[in-house]
């Protein structure tokens, strides 16, 4: 089995986001596919098979399958084009969260995801005792919490208590301000995935974006997530859907022997 490592929304190596990337003729188990992700130890191991025109795409975490992830999606689209020969301008992928599009503009690709909403809620003390720095706004979504923090350095500097966060109950915390330099900055904590902190993550995004678009009154928002490898996205928001674009660069190319 062909595998790949793609550094995602980042063009540089060593930055951006790290997913592995497993183009199969035919599924395989779903226990072989969790062994190889936990075998990889990347926040996201990417599965993806050609269905007609279009491709059926799973990922999965080193503890458990996902049912959407951007920067892992975009590292399967970014093989896709450079490694696989496709010629078409825009890939579409089958996903647990409905059809997901990929437009290639020269080296930088955009995902077009469904948007997600949120909802203000009353911050959990245990989330105050986890991030122990002033909290603006706490918002929930389906399965994540965004919360507002008061400025860019709040974010950048913020060193949380993750023993305390993976007793939430939501599987991710984002945390999030305006930027200094882009309209907004954002960290990404997820350590009941076993996932203390993802360089970059596009399915926060179907949040933030939404979020900044509406408070800030603009659709197309610049966005950088502050981790120590740093991913940089450009951002449009479509109502139900989003869009992020971003580049990406191939660590590797090896074969799996299984």
């Amino acid at each position: 089995m062909t595998i790949f490592q793609v550094d995602a929304f980042n063009n540089e190596i060593f930055k951006g986001n790290p997913a592995a990337v497993c183009p199969l003729n035919e599924w395989i188990s779903e226990n072989l596919m969790q062994s190889i992700a936990e075998e990889n130890n990347l926040s996201e191991t990417v599965f993806f098979v050609k269905n007609k025109s279009s491709f059926d795409i799973r990922w999965f975490t080193p503890a458990c399958e996902i049912d959407l992830c951007g920067h892992a999606t975009l590292a399967a689209a970014h093989i896709i084009f450079t490694e696989l020969n496709y010629t078409e301008k825009v890939l579409e992928f089958n996903s647990k969260s409905g059809k997901l599009t990929v437009e290639k503009n020269k080296d930088w690709y955009t995902l077009n995801f469904p948007s997600e909403e949120i909802n203000e809620i009353e911050t959990p003390i245990l989330l105050e005792q986890a991030l122990n720095i002033p909290i603006l706004k706490t918002y929930k979504g389906k399965w994540k919490l965004l919360i507002e923090l008061e400025n860019e350095e709040d974010v950048a500097n913020l060193t949380p208590n993750f023993s305390l966060l993976s007793k939430l109950e939501s599987n991710g915390i984002i945390v999030t301000s305006k930027g200094n330099k882009v309209d907004f900055v954002s960290r990404f904590f997820a350590p009941k995935l076993n996932i203390n902190e993802d360089p970059v993550t596009g399915s926060a995004h179907t949040l933030l974006i939404p979020f900044w678009a509406k408070k800030l009154n603009k659709n197309n928002l610049n966005a950088i997530q502050l981790s120590k490898r740093v991913g940089i996205l450009k951002c449009n928001y479509l109502n139900n859907r989003v869009e992020m674009s971003g580049q990406a660069i191939t660590y590797l190319k090896g074969e799996l022997t299984l």
